[in-house]
This record gives structure tokens, sequence and C-alpha cells, in this order.
């Protein structure tokens, strides 16, 4: 794990007009290869401290810096590269195409990147264990199947931070399992982890915890 954050946030506002903060004055880093757990009560700002850090969100004040890149001093065309080079997202409503196959779904993430490779795909598939399920559409999978094809589809271009908002939310236990198990994985395989939570179960095996209050950081801890 380099010394360097893999993101780092300084003093990061982000105020929607006629709004309240969502998030207000936010320092922080996150390092190279660590896994952080970002959790907090609902309208905390996490998720619009997930967005700042992929690039969705601009801040209104301050700044948001990945891999040593500011996100508001690129234009445009480069924050789409930044993340479809070097950011995994991971969504809790899944956000698959609903007429695509599995391996279909995770393909589109690489036709974004580069070109589509369907052997490349299945294997991503594989090592979240639903190779078998490639040719089924989403409403034929589990919810912890749909979960499982939306982190091969973050990972399928080997992205070197991953942001996941809420990625066991809709799971019974068996999957939450299994997700919580593939996030281990990835964590040992040196990805940067941000996952936003509020199980306290998955937030313990991270390194590095920030809860959330009224857009600040409440409180911050380091294991």
């Amino acid at each position: 794990m380099s010394d360097a954050p893999a993101l780092a946030l300084t003093s990061a506002s982000r105020r929607y007009e006629g709004e309240a903060y969502a998030l207000h004055d936010v320092t922080l880093d996150v390092r190279s290869g660590e896994w952080i757990a970002v959790t907090g009560p609902s309208g905390s700002g996490k998720s619009t401290l997930l967005n700042l850090m992929g690039g969705l969100d601009l801040a209104t004040s301050g700044s948001c810096r990945i891999l040593g890149q500011d996100w508001a001093l690129l234009t445009d065309g480069d924050r789409a590269r930044m993340r479809r080079e070097n950011v995994g997202f991971v969504f809790q409503q899944f956000h698959l195409i609903p007429y695509l196959t599995a391996v279909e779904n995770v393909m589109l993430a690489q036709h974004f990147h580069s070109l589509a490779d369907r052997p490349e795909a299945l294997r991503a598939l594989a090592d979240v264990g639903l190779e078998p399920l490639a040719t089924r559409l989403p409403k034929q999978l589990s919810g912890g199947e749909r979960q499982r094809v939306c982190i091969a589809r973050a990972l399928i271009n080997r992205p070197r931070v991953i942001l996941a908002d809420e990625p066991t939310g809709n799971l019974d236990e068996e999957n939450e399992n299994a997700v919580t198990r593939l996030l281990g994985e990835l964590h040992r395989a040196g990805h940067t982890l941000v996952v936003v939570t509020h199980d306290p179960e998955v937030a313990a095996l991270a390194q590095h915890h920030v809860r959330l209050a009224h857009g600040r950081i409440a409180q911050e801890e380091h294991r």
C-alpha cells in the first residue's frame, strides 16, 4: 500500500442551489489499497461523498482528487476517461440493462472502455461464481446474483478504485456473505475500496471507518 492517497478530499463541500449543504468541509484521505467504510444515517451525505470521489458530481468548494488529479480541473471527456480507466462502481439498485444477459451487461462496460471481449467477460463472471448463469437475463437472477454481476461489471476494466453504495443492502444473509467475501478478496488483491453501508458487520471489516452526520465527518477511526 503506497503512501500517496488514491482519493483525497480537502475542505470539500457540496451545496445544491437553494438547499442546505449535502456535504460540508470534509477533509479525508483514502490510501491506495485501503478499505474504507462510510456509515451514517440517511441524508448524512454518504452518497454525495461517493459521487464526489467518483467524479459523478463536483465539489462546490474545496477539492476532490483521484490518483493525484483534481476532478474539477479535468474536462468532461477527461473525467469520463478517468472513470472508465480507474473507477468501478457498484450500486445498490444494480442498474443492469434488462434485455441484456449477464455476460452482455459485463461486456457493455468493456465496450465503453475499449473493445468488448466475451471470453474475458465470462472469466469475470467466473471470478464471482456466475459463469454458469452467463446467458440469463437480470429478471432470471436472484438479488445476490445480480449484485455479483454488478461486481463483475465493475471489475472488468481492472479499476484501481472501487466505489460501492450499499452493496449488501438488498440481499439475504447467504448472498450478503458471498458479496462480503468478494469485497475481502478485492481488498487483498490490492484494490482501493470505499464502501457505503448501513451494515455494522460490513463496516467492521474495513481498515478505516468514517461516520458522517449532517454532511460532516462525525467520527473517524483507523484500525
